[in-house]
């Protein structure tokens, strides 16, 4: 659905799909910088979390290495499963 948001840079209307990569059609600045900067930084948050992760998978990893974080990997995935489970038990268990 198209919208139209004034632009910072220029203060002219331009056309907004209110995506945070949205450009002003008059002087080509983002017309939400902020949203933008937000999700850069969320962006970076998360790929540097992903790697601090103890079973994360690089690509200079061995076959050895890999096959025992992929082990690793499912085994937190069935225990996280058992906990949910057990957690979710008690929840609806009336009394």
């Amino acid at each position: 659905m198209k919208h139209q948001k004034k632009c910072p840079g220029c203060g002219e209307w331009s056309t907004w799909y209110q995506s945070h990569e949205d450009i002003c059609e008059h002087c080509g600045t983002l017309l939400s910088p902020e949203a933008f900067n937000r999700d850069e930084r969320r962006a970076e948050y998360q790929a540097a979390s992903e790697k601090k992760w103890i079973f994360y998978i690089e690509e200079n990893d061995g076959p050895v290495l890999r096959f025992f974080k992929k082990i690793g990997n499912t085994v937190y995935l069935i225990y996280m499963a058992i906990l949910t489970f057990i957690m979710w038990l008690i929840a609806v268990t009336p009394g």
